[in-house]
């Protein structure tokens, strides 16, 4: 790799890069579509008919969001070993985006059917739920691999800017994929948006399908299937000695905890504790992900010049801050700046997190780190909705107040954060416990 570091627009306008970049565009229209927008208002429509079941839904949905997180779990081990044995990269990418394409699209065909009812629930709901937790499955697994490419795309001062491209990108497609949503299915049933999503997500992906090639790596003995897990689990006990990247990887586990959860939550939220109207949450969901564009770029200079600690600090500073603003009872304008916030920390989240495991990571061993990354990434994931939907579930008697109570713990976790940050030592990552 050339070591001379290429300006901005040289990066942007190299085709691996470009292509490597649109495959953000595209997975995020999955992500924002479904994940964030249309699933979470299909079940909240079939399910939350008055105060109670609205919190019931938001238990669906959170529970929906932490099996997914748990079949990751289970397989992600397996991802960062497999990344460093063969050197493979796009070919789980091609893999994993045909199987959730294919699951959205299922999304779409089961969510309008409701002729016979399963354990007394339409058996449409129940096959789209199952299909969502796939999907999502599928779109996470997809990602490991994905972020793993980054590292082969440019050296460590160019890294970041990639990374902040990719995800400005993908900010643009959420903006894309709303827009066409509103263009093609316009007041159609809800589960129409899930088929668009999948075929949208597709169209977008096809340039890393065919530009990007794996970077050579000379084949290595095959091991047993099982070798996989006592791989990773070495890998988590070689983390310990390198106590930056350990201590990362905490601190990510409980900032993450919190961003993905308000990610999953944040349509039910605003729709049945702060009042808006479905179509009033599009409009500010688009404005926050306009910040998140924003975020994105400006974060990627912010951390080529403070450096990645103090910039994710920032980030998890305001990410709190936003979920102060929407946990206190206050007007429903102040949701607007608590959404800009929110925005401007999911679109820099990202970029500084990759960025700082391909910085601490022990050279050449990126791949078993980033496995070990989407396992903090994943784990939390699974805590934060499941806190989240087991309160609501709880609580569901006191309607809103449970959901307000459901989103202020996601501050401790913040806080747990930060502490762990805080110990973590950019001058010196390989440094021994």
């Amino acid at each position: 790799m050339n070591e001379q570091t290429r300006s901005p627009i040289q990066l942007y306008l190299t085709v691996p890069i470009l292509a490597w970049a649109l495959f953000d565009f595209a997975n995020t229209i999955f992500s924002a579509n479904i994940v964030t927008l249309f699933f979470p208002q299909y079940i909240t429509e079939m399910v939350g008919t008055d105060p109670r079941l609205e919190q019931i839904a938001s238990t669906v949905i959170a529970y929906a969001n932490a099996l997914s997180a748990v079949l990751l779990i289970l397989f992600s081990p397996l991802y960062g070993v497999t990344m460093d044995r063969t050197g493979r990269r796009k070919k789980y990418v091609v893999i994993f985006t045909l199987l959730c394409v294919f699951a959205s699209i299922a999304m779409g065909i089961f969510g309008g059917t409701d002729s016979e009812t399963w354990f007394g629930l339409p058996n449409g709901l129940i096959l789209t739920i199952l299909l969502f937790v796939f999907a999502k499955f599928c779109f996470s697994s997809g990602n490991v691999f994905y972020d793993g490419m980054l590292s082969s795309l440019g050296n460590k001062r160019e890294i970041p800017l990639i990374s902040g491209f990719g995800v400005a990108l993908g900010y643009l497609g959420t903006l894309f994929g709303i827009f066409s949503v509103i263009l093609l299915i316009g007041d159609a049933p809800v589960h129409h948006t899930f088929w668009l999503s999948g075929v949208l997500f597709l169209v977008f992906a096809l340039p890393i399908f065919f530009i990007n090639k794996d970077r050579h790596t000379p084949p290595k003995p095959k091991q047993p299937f099982i070798k996989g897990y006592k791989d990773i689990y070495r890998t988590f006990k070689e983390a310990r000695q390198y106590p930056s990247i350990f201590f990362f990887m905490i601190a990510y586990f409980f900032v993450n905890d919190a961003l993905a959860t308000a990610i999953a939550m944040m349509q039910p939220y605003a729709t049945t504790v702060v009042g808006f109207e479905a179509g009033a949450f599009l409009i500010i969901f688009m404005v926050a992900t306009a910040f998140s564009i924003i975020g994105a770029i400006a974060f990627s200079f912010i951390n080529r010049k403070m450096g990645s600690k103090k910039t994710f600090l920032s980030i998890a500073i305001l990410l709190a801050v936003a979920i102060v603003i929407a946990a206190v009872p206050l007007p429903m304008w102040t949701f607007w700046i608590a959404a800009c916030l929110f925005g401007v920390a999911m679109g820099s989240t990202w970029v500084v997190s990759r960025t700082m495991i391909i910085e601490l990571a022990p050279p050449g061993r990126e791949g078993q780190f980033f496995g070990l990354f989407a396992f903090s990434a994943k784990m939390s994931a699974i805590m934060g909705p499941f806190i989240y939907g087991s309160i609501t579930l709880l609580l569901a008697d006191y309607g809103t107040l449970a959901s307000r109570i459901a989103i202020t713990s996601l501050i401790v976790m913040i806080i747990i954060g930060i502490f762990f940050h805080m110990k973590v030592k950019e001058d010196d990552p390989t440094a021994a416990l």
